[in-house]
């Protein structure tokens, strides 16, 4: 479970999709706006589980899915299961569902990491319409294609080379009851106390899931080894008009800030907004200052600086792994 949502199965795109659903708050169920909200890697929808209410509270019924292969979403055996234009399918069927439901005046996507990359592609291909795109460490695949060229960047991706071998991987993986899952999280995060046990436990056990590392590891084999028609979008892509909101953690261990440059001929509507000392996890380790931002671009208001919010408290306690399974 996510706290703030109930567990609905969806079926889209051939599949079962364990999602994290949450209607949209007070007096605005009439509103049948949609927050897709897509996880990264090696996470779950539950690491939205800071965000849920910011767009309930503007009017959003929320899903977060868990990705093809992650948690109790369904999970397909082979590399080519997780082929890009795979992934895309997912969405759209997923969009589809939603308006299937009713669900359909308005799609704001929303993404971090693997769930990004996923995301703009989406965009790029013009997949179904999307209104807004929330988009969290990861960069226009562009910035990311031509950044990748670079010792800075290329240094950080060593990753996905050893992603390439087989079973390997997995293997250490999931040594010491995933011990390296918790330890991606621990090791990358600059406030660390966002990251509790309670908290890497739950990824942790998601990951010894049977056959789940493989799928998890099979998006890095897929991306390098199955071309589709969106990696030729990648190097040349058509711009973007979808007002689009891009929050960065600036200490990213992964990803080099400069993949969030030179935006201006690839957008016409394009907010950035740079977290110094946050990592990767920028949702999970900063939440009240990105749903600060997220609240105020949804709202049509100025969007604040890092600088210009008050440093917030974490919260008095951890969530229990009792409460996010």
């Amino acid at each position: 479970m996510v706290p703030g949502a109930q567990t609905t199965f969806i079926e889209a795109n051939g599949l079962r999709f364990d999602v994290a659903v949450a209607p949209p708050q007070g007096d605005s169920a009439g509103l049948k706006k949609l927050a897709l909200l897509l996880h990264g890697f090696p996470e779950l929808n539950y690491s939205w589980r800071d965000q849920i209410s910011t767009f309930t509270a503007a009017g959003y019924t929320v899903w977060a899915p868990n990705l093809r292969g992650y948690g109790d979403t369904s999970r397909p055996a082979g590399i080519d299961a997780y082929r890009l234009d795979v992934l895309i399918d997912d969405v759209a069927s997923l969009i589809d569902a939603a308006r299937a439901q009713g669900i359909d005046r308005e799609i704001c996507l929303v993404a971090h990491d693997w769930g990004g990359a996923i995301a703009w592609s989406f965009l790029l291909g013009k997949t179904r319409p999307v209104d807004r795109f929330i988009v969290m460490n990861l960069p226009h695949p562009k910035r990311f294609v031509d950044e990748f060229k670079t010792w800075k960047q290329f240094k950080r991706s060593w990753y996905t080379l050893f992603f390439q071998i087989p079973w390997l991987p997995e293997k250490l993986l999931g040594a010491n009851r995933a011990e390296a899952i918790g330890k991606a999280f621990l090791n990358m995060a600059v406030d660390k106390s966002r990251f509790p046990d309670e908290v890497l436990d739950v990824y942790r056990d998601a990951a010894l899931k049977p056959g789940a590392l493989t799928a998890m590891v099979n998006y890095y084999r897929a991306a390098m080894r199955r071309r589709t028609a969106y990696h030729d979008l990648w190097s040349d892509p058509p711009v973007i008009s979808v007002p689009t909101l891009m929050i960065w953690g600036e200490e990213d261990s992964a990803l080099c800030v400069e993949t969030t440059d030179k935006m201006g001929p690839l957008m016409t509507d394009f907010t950035l907004r740079r977290l110094p000392g946050v990592s990767h996890w920028v949702q999970q380790e900063a939440p009240e200052t990105v749903n600060a931002m997220i609240a105020a671009w949804l709202g049509g208001t100025a969007v604040p600086q890092a600088g210009d919010l008050h440093k917030l408290a974490p919260p008095t306690a951890p969530v229990t792994s009792s409460a996010a399974q």
